[in-house]
Protein backbone atom coordinates (compact mmCIF):
# COMPACT_ATOMS: atom_id res chain seq x y z
CA UNK A 1 0.00 0.00 0.00
CA UNK A 2 2.82 2.81 0.72
CA UNK A 3 4.31 1.46 -2.89
CA UNK A 4 1.29 2.55 -4.25
CA UNK A 5 0.21 5.46 -2.22
CA UNK A 6 3.82 6.88 -3.90
CA UNK A 7 2.73 5.91 -6.95
CA UNK A 8 -0.32 7.73 -7.15
CA UNK A 9 1.47 10.87 -5.53
CA UNK A 10 3.97 10.78 -8.26
CA UNK A 11 1.74 10.34 -10.93
CA UNK A 12 -1.05 12.73 -9.76
CA UNK A 13 1.88 15.67 -9.02
CA UNK A 14 3.54 15.11 -12.43
CA UNK A 15 0.23 15.43 -14.27
CA UNK A 16 -0.42 18.69 -12.56
CA UNK A 17 2.85 20.02 -13.62
CA UNK A 18 2.75 18.39 -16.96
CA UNK A 19 -0.64 20.62 -17.75
CA UNK A 20 1.12 23.66 -16.27
CA UNK A 21 3.93 23.38 -18.33
CA UNK A 22 1.93 22.97 -21.86
CA UNK A 23 -0.74 25.47 -21.03
CA UNK A 24 2.18 27.72 -20.90
CA UNK A 25 3.11 27.39 -24.16
CA UNK A 26 -0.56 26.90 -25.48
CA UNK A 27 -1.21 30.49 -23.89
CA UNK A 28 1.21 32.35 -25.33
CA UNK A 29 0.46 30.08 -28.44
CA UNK A 30 -3.03 31.69 -28.66
CA UNK A 31 -1.81 34.89 -27.91
CA UNK A 32 0.07 35.60 -30.67
CA UNK A 33 -2.94 34.18 -32.51
CA UNK A 34 -0.56 30.72 -33.64
CA UNK A 35 -2.46 27.26 -33.88
CA UNK A 36 -1.96 24.33 -31.34
CA UNK A 37 -3.14 21.26 -32.71
CA UNK A 38 -2.94 18.78 -29.96
CA UNK A 39 -2.75 19.41 -26.48
CA UNK A 40 -2.32 16.16 -24.86
CA UNK A 41 -1.38 14.82 -21.13
CA UNK A 42 0.96 11.64 -21.28
CA UNK A 43 2.01 10.18 -25.08
CA UNK A 44 -1.05 8.98 -27.62
CA UNK A 45 1.33 6.42 -29.09
CA UNK A 46 0.21 3.94 -29.63
CA UNK A 47 -3.04 5.41 -29.53
CA UNK A 48 -5.06 7.83 -27.02
CA UNK A 49 -7.47 7.04 -24.07
CA UNK A 50 -9.24 10.13 -24.55
CA UNK A 51 -9.38 12.71 -26.99
CA UNK A 52 -12.28 15.15 -27.97
CA UNK A 53 -11.49 18.44 -30.71
CA UNK A 54 -12.35 21.81 -28.92
CA UNK A 55 -12.50 24.48 -32.14
CA UNK A 56 -8.76 24.06 -33.84
CA UNK A 57 -7.20 21.86 -30.94
CA UNK A 58 -7.88 18.10 -30.18
CA UNK A 59 -7.69 17.74 -26.52
CA UNK A 60 -6.41 13.73 -24.91
CA UNK A 61 -4.61 11.63 -22.29
CA UNK A 62 -2.04 9.32 -24.14
CA UNK A 63 -0.85 5.88 -23.26
CA UNK A 64 2.48 6.55 -21.85
CA UNK A 65 2.37 8.34 -19.06
CA UNK A 66 6.29 10.16 -18.97
CA UNK A 67 5.14 13.46 -19.62
CA UNK A 68 2.94 15.48 -22.22
CA UNK A 69 3.04 18.12 -25.21
CA UNK A 70 1.42 20.73 -27.34
CA UNK A 71 1.79 20.22 -30.79
CA UNK A 72 2.14 24.02 -32.50
CA UNK A 73 1.82 24.19 -36.02
CA UNK A 74 4.30 25.00 -38.25
CA UNK A 75 7.32 24.04 -35.64
CA UNK A 76 10.17 20.91 -35.54
CA UNK A 77 8.80 19.48 -32.51
CA UNK A 78 9.03 15.74 -30.71
CA UNK A 79 6.68 14.77 -34.03
CA UNK A 80 8.88 15.07 -36.56
CA UNK A 81 6.23 16.36 -38.81
CA UNK A 82 8.25 16.40 -41.92
CA UNK A 83 5.30 16.89 -43.78
CA UNK A 84 4.21 20.14 -42.53
CA UNK A 85 6.97 21.64 -43.21
CA UNK A 86 7.30 21.27 -46.77
CA UNK A 87 4.42 23.15 -47.30
CA UNK A 88 4.41 26.74 -47.76
CA UNK A 89 4.51 29.05 -44.46
CA UNK A 90 0.92 29.73 -43.19
CA UNK A 91 0.04 33.03 -40.89
CA UNK A 92 -0.81 30.66 -38.52
CA UNK A 93 1.91 28.62 -38.28
CA UNK A 94 5.06 28.74 -35.47
CA UNK A 95 7.73 29.33 -37.74
CA UNK A 96 5.54 32.48 -39.96
CA UNK A 97 6.17 34.81 -36.17
CA UNK A 98 8.17 37.13 -35.11
CA UNK A 99 11.58 35.63 -33.13
CA UNK A 100 10.74 37.69 -30.32
CA UNK A 101 6.64 35.74 -30.30
CA UNK A 102 8.45 32.53 -30.90
CA UNK A 103 10.77 33.24 -28.18
CA UNK A 104 7.89 33.91 -25.81
CA UNK A 105 6.17 30.64 -26.81
CA UNK A 106 9.32 28.43 -25.98
CA UNK A 107 10.08 30.33 -22.80
CA UNK A 108 5.90 30.02 -21.62
CA UNK A 109 6.49 26.49 -20.26
CA UNK A 110 9.26 27.13 -17.93
CA UNK A 111 7.43 30.29 -16.67
CA UNK A 112 4.46 29.12 -15.84
CA UNK A 113 6.26 26.11 -13.88
CA UNK A 114 8.16 28.70 -12.26
CA UNK A 115 5.09 30.67 -11.19
CA UNK A 116 3.27 27.69 -9.95
CA UNK A 117 5.61 26.56 -7.82
CA UNK A 118 6.00 30.04 -6.11
CA UNK A 119 1.95 30.50 -5.82
CA UNK A 120 2.51 27.01 -4.27
CA UNK A 121 5.04 27.81 -1.84
CA UNK A 122 2.62 30.68 -0.67
CA UNK A 123 -0.56 28.83 -0.20
CA UNK A 124 1.29 26.36 1.61
CA UNK A 125 3.12 28.53 3.91
CA UNK A 126 -0.57 30.47 4.69
CA UNK A 127 -2.04 27.47 5.36
CA UNK A 128 0.19 25.00 7.59
CA UNK A 129 3.53 27.41 8.00
CA UNK A 130 6.75 26.23 7.94
CA UNK A 131 7.65 22.98 10.59
CA UNK A 132 11.25 22.10 11.17
CA UNK A 133 13.45 20.53 13.62
CA UNK A 134 15.15 23.45 15.03
CA UNK A 135 19.26 22.33 16.10
CA UNK A 136 18.99 24.09 19.25
CA UNK A 137 16.42 21.85 20.02
CA UNK A 138 18.53 18.01 18.73
CA UNK A 139 18.96 18.00 22.62
CA UNK A 140 20.43 14.75 22.62
CA UNK A 141 23.33 15.05 19.94
CA UNK A 142 23.80 13.61 16.65
CA UNK A 143 23.48 10.11 15.60
CA UNK A 144 26.12 9.16 12.35
CA UNK A 145 27.58 6.42 10.71
CA UNK A 146 31.05 5.00 9.42
CA UNK A 147 31.44 8.37 7.24
CA UNK A 148 30.62 10.98 10.27
CA UNK A 149 32.83 9.00 12.26
CA UNK A 150 35.97 9.06 9.73
CA UNK A 151 35.00 12.98 9.45
CA UNK A 152 35.78 12.89 12.90
CA UNK A 153 31.86 13.38 14.41
CA UNK A 154 31.11 11.29 17.18
CA UNK A 155 27.27 10.03 18.70
CA UNK A 156 25.92 12.59 20.73
CA UNK A 157 28.29 15.67 19.22
CA UNK A 158 25.74 18.53 19.74
CA UNK A 159 26.21 20.61 16.25
CA UNK A 160 26.59 24.27 17.42
CA UNK A 161 27.89 26.21 14.05
CA UNK A 162 28.81 25.67 10.35
CA UNK A 163 31.24 27.89 9.67
CA UNK A 164 30.68 30.13 12.44
CA UNK A 165 27.12 30.43 11.89
CA UNK A 166 25.01 29.10 14.24
CA UNK A 167 22.31 26.62 11.79
CA UNK A 168 18.24 26.69 12.15
CA UNK A 169 17.10 23.65 10.32
CA UNK A 170 19.08 20.58 11.89
CA UNK A 171 18.06 18.34 8.32
CA UNK A 172 19.53 21.41 6.30
CA UNK A 173 22.96 21.49 7.67
CA UNK A 174 23.87 18.74 5.66
CA UNK A 175 22.53 20.06 2.31
CA UNK A 176 24.47 23.41 3.20
CA UNK A 177 27.57 21.75 4.22
CA UNK A 178 27.47 20.25 0.32
CA UNK A 179 25.56 23.51 -1.65
CA UNK A 180 27.55 26.31 -0.33
CA UNK A 181 30.78 24.65 0.29
CA UNK A 182 31.44 24.81 4.25
CA UNK A 183 34.91 24.32 5.90
CA UNK A 184 34.20 23.59 8.95
CA UNK A 185 31.80 22.18 11.65
CA UNK A 186 31.66 23.07 15.18
CA UNK A 187 30.38 20.55 18.01
CA UNK A 188 30.06 20.35 21.67
CA UNK A 189 31.11 17.27 23.11
CA UNK A 190 31.03 16.55 26.52
CA UNK A 191 31.38 20.48 26.91
CA UNK A 192 34.19 20.90 24.73
CA UNK A 193 34.18 22.88 21.77
CA UNK A 194 35.65 20.99 18.57
CA UNK A 195 36.56 22.14 15.13
CA UNK A 196 35.64 19.59 12.87
CA UNK A 197 37.31 20.42 9.24
CA UNK A 198 34.93 19.20 6.20
CA UNK A 199 37.79 17.99 3.93
CA UNK A 200 36.80 17.41 0.00
CA UNK A 201 37.36 13.73 -0.19
CA UNK A 202 34.35 12.99 1.80
CA UNK A 203 31.72 15.15 -0.21
CA UNK A 204 31.19 12.13 -2.73
CA UNK A 205 30.56 9.92 0.34
CA UNK A 206 28.34 12.76 1.72
CA UNK A 207 26.57 13.01 -1.66
CA UNK A 208 25.65 9.25 -1.55
CA UNK A 209 24.56 9.18 1.73
CA UNK A 210 23.04 12.01 2.85
CA UNK A 211 21.31 11.16 6.04
CA UNK A 212 25.41 10.93 7.65
CA UNK A 213 23.44 12.48 10.66
CA UNK A 214 20.68 12.05 12.31
CA UNK A 215 18.90 13.39 15.60
CA UNK A 216 19.78 11.14 18.58
CA UNK A 217 17.08 9.73 21.01
CA UNK A 218 16.90 7.88 23.74
CA UNK A 219 15.94 4.21 24.29
CA UNK A 220 12.90 5.01 27.09
CA UNK A 221 10.17 5.08 26.98
CA UNK A 222 10.06 2.92 24.16
CA UNK A 223 5.72 2.49 23.96
CA UNK A 224 4.49 0.37 20.96
CA UNK A 225 2.55 2.63 18.82
CA UNK A 226 1.39 0.21 15.83
CA UNK A 227 2.71 -3.34 14.40
CA UNK A 228 3.48 -4.28 10.94
CA UNK A 229 1.23 -6.80 9.26
CA UNK A 230 2.57 -10.16 9.40
CA UNK A 231 6.01 -8.92 11.56
CA UNK A 232 7.71 -11.38 13.93
CA UNK A 233 5.76 -9.06 17.05
CA UNK A 234 2.66 -9.73 15.67
CA UNK A 235 3.18 -12.99 15.58
CA UNK A 236 4.16 -13.39 19.15
CA UNK A 237 1.37 -11.56 20.57
CA UNK A 238 3.11 -8.04 21.57
CA UNK A 239 0.39 -5.27 21.04
CA UNK A 240 -0.21 -1.45 20.46
CA UNK A 241 0.51 -0.07 23.72
CA UNK A 242 3.14 -2.38 25.11
CA UNK A 243 6.03 -0.37 26.78
CA UNK A 244 8.97 -2.83 25.74
CA UNK A 245 11.61 -2.68 29.00
CA UNK A 246 14.08 -5.03 28.15
CA UNK A 247 15.68 -7.10 25.67
CA UNK A 248 17.19 -10.66 26.66
CA UNK A 249 17.16 -8.98 29.95
CA UNK A 250 19.31 -6.02 28.61
CA UNK A 251 18.37 -2.61 29.37
CA UNK A 252 19.29 -0.12 26.19
CA UNK A 253 20.00 4.02 26.79
CA UNK A 254 19.72 5.16 23.07
CA UNK A 255 17.72 3.79 20.31
CA UNK A 256 20.39 3.36 18.20
CA UNK A 257 22.05 0.74 20.38
CA UNK A 258 18.35 -0.86 20.68
CA UNK A 259 18.86 -1.32 16.99
CA UNK A 260 22.35 -2.27 16.53
CA UNK A 261 21.46 -5.36 18.80
CA UNK A 262 18.93 -6.56 16.87
CA UNK A 263 20.67 -6.37 13.91
CA UNK A 264 23.44 -8.49 15.37
CA UNK A 265 20.70 -10.56 16.13
CA UNK A 266 19.38 -10.89 12.90
CA UNK A 267 16.69 -13.96 12.01
CA UNK A 268 17.48 -15.17 15.65
CA UNK A 269 14.57 -15.55 18.59
CA UNK A 270 15.65 -12.34 21.38
CA UNK A 271 13.16 -12.55 24.27
CA UNK A 272 11.11 -9.45 25.17
CA UNK A 273 10.07 -7.76 28.14
CA UNK A 274 7.25 -5.46 28.03
CA UNK A 275 5.26 -3.66 30.52
CA UNK A 276 1.72 -4.21 29.68
CA UNK A 277 -0.78 -3.38 32.29
CA UNK A 278 1.48 -2.29 34.73
CA UNK A 279 2.62 -5.96 34.96
CA UNK A 280 5.80 -7.49 32.87
CA UNK A 281 5.17 -9.60 30.26
CA UNK A 282 7.70 -12.01 28.61
CA UNK A 283 7.85 -12.81 24.89
CA UNK A 284 9.79 -14.64 22.57
CA UNK A 285 10.12 -12.91 19.29
CA UNK A 286 12.13 -14.23 16.18
CA UNK A 287 13.07 -10.73 14.12
CA UNK A 288 13.50 -10.65 10.10
CA UNK A 289 16.43 -11.66 8.25
CA UNK A 290 17.20 -7.78 8.73
CA UNK A 291 16.86 -7.72 12.62
CA UNK A 292 13.34 -6.44 12.22
CA UNK A 293 10.57 -6.72 15.12
CA UNK A 294 8.35 -4.87 13.09
CA UNK A 295 6.71 -1.96 15.39
CA UNK A 296 6.30 1.27 15.69
CA UNK A 297 7.17 3.54 18.68
CA UNK A 298 5.62 6.55 19.74
CA UNK A 299 7.34 9.85 18.93
CA UNK A 300 5.36 12.20 21.10
CA UNK A 301 7.50 14.05 23.19
CA UNK A 302 10.70 13.26 22.09
CA UNK A 303 11.38 16.61 20.12
CA UNK A 304 9.78 19.85 19.79
CA UNK A 305 9.32 20.80 16.39
CA UNK A 306 9.39 24.74 15.38
CA UNK A 307 6.67 25.88 12.86
CA UNK A 308 6.56 29.79 11.77
CA UNK A 309 3.23 30.55 11.19
CA UNK A 310 2.39 33.36 8.24
CA UNK A 311 -0.52 35.16 7.32
CA UNK A 312 -1.44 35.11 3.42
CA UNK A 313 0.37 38.79 3.34
CA UNK A 314 3.58 37.67 4.85
CA UNK A 315 3.27 33.90 3.34
CA UNK A 316 3.99 36.04 0.12
CA UNK A 317 7.67 37.61 0.51
CA UNK A 318 8.23 34.37 2.22
CA UNK A 319 7.07 31.86 -0.77
CA UNK A 320 8.74 33.79 -3.22
CA UNK A 321 11.89 33.89 -1.28
CA UNK A 322 11.41 30.35 -0.38
CA UNK A 323 11.24 29.29 -4.25
CA UNK A 324 14.03 31.91 -4.90
CA UNK A 325 16.28 30.09 -2.53
CA UNK A 326 15.11 26.37 -3.98
CA UNK A 327 16.13 27.67 -7.70
CA UNK A 328 19.12 28.85 -6.65
CA UNK A 329 20.62 25.70 -4.22
CA UNK A 330 19.10 23.33 -7.38
CA UNK A 331 21.33 25.22 -9.65
CA UNK A 332 24.32 24.76 -7.51
CA UNK A 333 23.82 21.06 -8.08
CA UNK A 334 24.89 21.12 -11.03
CA UNK A 335 28.60 22.12 -10.13
CA UNK A 336 28.20 18.99 -8.03
CA UNK A 337 26.82 16.87 -10.64
CA UNK A 338 29.68 18.14 -13.04
CA UNK A 339 32.48 17.28 -10.88
CA UNK A 340 34.90 14.85 -11.28
CA UNK A 341 35.92 15.10 -7.63
CA UNK A 342 32.24 14.63 -6.07
CA UNK A 343 31.11 12.25 -8.95
CA UNK A 344 27.91 13.62 -8.18
CA UNK A 345 26.58 12.03 -11.42
CA UNK A 346 26.70 8.87 -9.84
CA UNK A 347 23.65 9.64 -7.49
CA UNK A 348 21.52 10.89 -10.39
CA UNK A 349 18.11 8.92 -10.21
CA UNK A 350 15.21 8.64 -12.37
CA UNK A 351 11.58 7.49 -11.29
CA UNK A 352 12.18 5.26 -8.44
CA UNK A 353 13.90 8.09 -7.10
CA UNK A 354 11.53 10.97 -7.54
CA UNK A 355 8.38 8.61 -6.62
CA UNK A 356 10.95 8.31 -3.20
CA UNK A 357 10.83 11.28 -1.79
CA UNK A 358 6.72 11.40 -1.53
CA UNK A 359 5.68 10.14 2.02
CA UNK A 360 4.20 6.75 2.49
CA UNK A 361 1.11 8.02 3.62
CA UNK A 362 -0.90 11.00 1.85
CA UNK A 363 -0.14 14.38 3.20
CA UNK A 364 -1.18 17.32 1.46
CA UNK A 365 1.13 19.78 2.91
CA UNK A 366 3.98 17.19 1.65
CA UNK A 367 2.45 16.51 -1.60
CA UNK A 368 2.22 20.23 -2.43
CA UNK A 369 5.83 21.42 -1.01
CA UNK A 370 7.20 18.21 -3.83
CA UNK A 371 5.08 19.35 -6.14
CA UNK A 372 6.64 22.73 -5.76
CA UNK A 373 10.08 21.89 -5.88
CA UNK A 374 9.58 19.54 -8.71
CA UNK A 375 7.91 22.50 -10.41
CA UNK A 376 11.19 23.90 -10.27
CA UNK A 377 13.33 21.01 -10.93
CA UNK A 378 10.72 20.84 -14.15
CA UNK A 379 11.53 24.68 -15.36
CA UNK A 380 14.94 24.14 -14.77
CA UNK A 381 15.48 21.06 -16.86
CA UNK A 382 13.68 22.71 -19.33
CA UNK A 383 15.64 25.51 -19.72
CA UNK A 384 19.03 23.93 -20.40
CA UNK A 385 20.34 24.26 -24.13
CA UNK A 386 19.92 20.88 -25.06
CA UNK A 387 17.86 20.39 -28.40
CA UNK A 388 15.05 18.89 -27.94
CA UNK A 389 14.17 20.27 -24.73
CA UNK A 390 12.66 23.96 -24.42
CA UNK A 391 15.75 25.69 -23.87
CA UNK A 392 17.37 24.30 -27.49
CA UNK A 393 14.81 26.30 -28.87
CA UNK A 394 15.94 29.06 -27.00
CA UNK A 395 19.21 29.01 -27.67
CA UNK A 396 18.58 28.47 -31.51
CA UNK A 397 15.75 31.66 -31.06
CA UNK A 398 18.61 33.60 -28.65
CA UNK A 399 20.88 33.37 -31.86
CA UNK A 400 18.14 34.63 -34.34
CA UNK A 401 17.39 37.30 -32.37
CA UNK A 402 20.92 38.37 -31.55
CA UNK A 403 22.33 37.61 -36.00
CA UNK A 404 19.19 38.11 -37.52
CA UNK A 405 20.05 34.99 -39.40
CA UNK A 406 17.34 32.09 -38.88
CA UNK A 407 18.88 28.38 -38.96
CA UNK A 408 17.12 26.41 -41.50
CA UNK A 409 14.79 24.10 -40.91
CA UNK A 410 16.91 20.86 -41.97
CA UNK A 411 19.87 21.96 -39.41
CA UNK A 412 16.49 22.37 -36.47
CA UNK A 413 15.06 18.62 -37.62
CA UNK A 414 18.85 17.27 -37.31
CA UNK A 415 19.52 19.31 -33.88
CA UNK A 416 16.17 17.76 -32.47
CA UNK A 417 16.86 14.06 -33.79
CA UNK A 418 20.32 14.85 -31.64
CA UNK A 419 18.50 16.11 -28.42
CA UNK A 420 16.09 13.13 -28.36
CA UNK A 421 18.96 10.86 -28.03
CA UNK A 422 20.79 12.51 -25.64
CA UNK A 423 18.03 12.96 -23.65
CA UNK A 424 17.09 9.36 -24.23
CA UNK A 425 20.66 8.36 -22.99
CA UNK A 426 19.82 10.50 -19.91
CA UNK A 427 16.90 8.74 -19.01
CA UNK A 428 18.46 5.84 -19.49
CA UNK A 429 21.41 6.47 -17.18
CA UNK A 430 18.99 7.92 -14.47
CA UNK A 431 16.68 4.96 -14.29
CA UNK A 432 19.66 2.85 -14.88
CA UNK A 433 21.30 4.06 -11.26
CA UNK A 434 17.63 3.33 -9.68
CA UNK A 435 17.85 -0.02 -10.82
CA UNK A 436 21.88 -0.45 -9.36
CA UNK A 437 20.71 1.09 -6.51
CA UNK A 438 17.83 -1.34 -5.75
CA UNK A 439 20.23 -4.37 -6.96
CA UNK A 440 23.36 -3.62 -4.03
CA UNK A 441 20.56 -3.08 -1.63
Amino acid sequence: MTVLIKILQLLLSLSILVIVHEFGHFLFARLFKTRVEKFYLFFDWPFAIFKRKWGETEYGVGMIPLGGYVKISGMIDESMDKEQMKQPPQPHEFRSKKAWQRLMIMLGGVFFNFIFALLIYVAVLSLWGETYLDARDVKYGILTDSTGYAMGLRNGDRIIAVDGEEPENFYGIIPDILLNERKVITVDRDGEMIDIPVRREFIPLLLKNPDVIDARIPFGPFVIASIMEESPALNAGLAPGDEIITIDSLSFLWYDEFQRYLTSHRGQPINVTVRREEELVDFTVTTTEAGILGVFREMGGVFEMSTKHYSFFEAIPAGIAKGWNTTGDYLKQFKLIFSKETKAYESLGGFITIGSIFPGKWNWQSFWNLTAFLSLILAVMNILPIPALDGGHVMFLIFEVVTGRKPSDKFLEYAQITGMIILLALLIFANGNDILKLIRK
